[in-house]
Parts: C-alpha cells; structure tokens; sequence
C-alpha cells in the first residue's frame, strides 16, 4: 500500500504575489509612517496626521505611491522569497515622490538627478533588508515548525497567523533603526547628508528614540502587512503550489 503523503511547494513567485497583495491592503499605513519619520519637529499623532492628509488631499491621498509600492514588492520581495537570500535587492531601491507612478518617477529622477540618484539610500536599504529577511522569513519559518512540533497545531491559518505575527514583531524590532536612516537617506536633498556617520549623527540629535521614530505605525503597519504576505502565501502553497510526493 502506497503511504506516500502529497505536499505542496511554494512557486518561486509566489512570494512577490503574496507580499504584492499585502501591501495593496496596508500602503496607506506605510505613507503615514514615512511621514511621521520624515518629521524633524513637532509630534503629530498617528490620528492627527491621517486627518490633516485627508482633509488637505483626500481620501485617495493615503495611496499616494502604490505604484512604486508594488513596483518594489514584486522585485524585493520575489526576490527575497525566492532566493531566501540577499543577492540583488538594490533593484528595490529606486523611489517615487510626487510624482504620477513608479515609472514617470523614475523616468525624472535618473533625467533630472542622474542614475546613481536612483540608488540613493541603497546601503541602508540592503542593511535593512538582511534584518527583514531575518526577521520575517527565518522567524516565520522556525516559529511555525516549533507550533506544528508541540502536536497542539496543525498547518492551518492559526497556525500561519501566529507565526507571521511573531515574525513581524521581530522584523519591526531589528530593522526600526535603519528604516529611520534608510527613509531619511531616500527623502535627503543631494548632498544633504556627507555620508551615513553624518546621517547618524543628525538622527541622533534627537535622542535615542530618534532611531525608532514612527515604531508604533510601522509596527501597526508591517504586523499587518506580515501577516498578509505569509496567510496569501500559504494559501497560494495550498491550492496552486507544486505537488511534491514525501
């Protein structure tokens, strides 16, 4: 009698798909962290701020960039969860600042600025993407295989939900410092900042907590965001992923 249990593989691709959808669903939390990042004085709230941008611009205005959002989650994130790690991230670098879409910014950046301007902040992105793949991919993986080795859970969404939510805590913790550094790098003016010690000491005028400015949004941001990408995946796994016999 053939025991043999069917299982099924993620596709290669299934992780830009999966983080593509995420960020479909949380992009205006992302905007309203880089503004409260990008804030050198006064202390808007989270609240305070969604309200100012509605009111001023609309409701539409809290998916500002979704473009180059997606843009970004369908090279980095495929990228990531394909490779399972860092080989060629810097291609997630090129950024979009009110401009129409991802492409008519990038198109007046390397016209205007040239291309190395394209890869402004491209050190702390990379930094900062070694600690995310740390922290969602690897965290996510052994959380998951610690739950399913108890005999209490199965692979089921609970299972996926609690995961991808320890995940995304750990992501928030270790790449909160270089986000600031990063989102300020990719918002400087050319030549603003001499190197990254000067971009550090600058941030650091602020006191230690100037390094996790805007944790709770991006917390409240990537937790979601986390959990998204990873329920999407599985279920992508599930009922579109190659069978596998074991």
């Amino acid at each position: 009698m053939d025991n043999a249990v069917p299982k099924r593989l993620s596709k290669w691709y299934f992780g830009g798909l999966a983080s593509a959808g995420a960020a479909c669903c949380t992009h205006p939390l992302d905007l309203l962290k880089v503004h409260l990042q990008t804030q050198q004085e006064g202390k808007l709230s989270i609240i305070r701020l969604t309200f100012n941008i509605v009111k001023q611009q609309g409701v539409l205005a809290l998916y500002n960039g979704l473009s180059a959002s997606l843009c970004r989650q369908l090279t980095y994130s495929t990228t990531r969860f394909g490779i399972y790690e860092l080989l060629s991230i810097t291609t997630a670098c090129p950024k979009s600042v009110n401009y129409k879409h991802a492409f008519d910014g990038l198109f007046r950046v390397y016209r205007e600025e040239g291309i190395r301007r394209l890869f402004s902040g491209a050190s702390t992105a990379t930094s900062r993407a070694v600690f995310m793949t740390v922290g969602q991919l690897s965290f996510y993986d052994q959380v998951k295989l610690f739950l399913l080795g108890t005999g209490i859970f199965t692979d089921n969404f609970t299972t996926h939900f609690l995961s991808s939510l320890t995940a995304g805590a750990v992501a928030t913790a270790l790449t909160q410092p270089l986000d600031v550094l990063k989102t300020r790098a990719m918002n400087a003016k050319p030549g603003e900042f001499k190197s990254m010690w000067h971009l550090i000491t600058y941030t650091a005028k602020l006191g230690p907590l100037g390094f996790f400015k805007g944790f709770v949004p991006a917390f409240v941001r990537l937790g979601p965001h986390t959990i998204l990408t990873f329920v999407f995946l599985e279920q992508l796994r599930v009922n579109f992923g190659t069978i596998v016999v074991k």
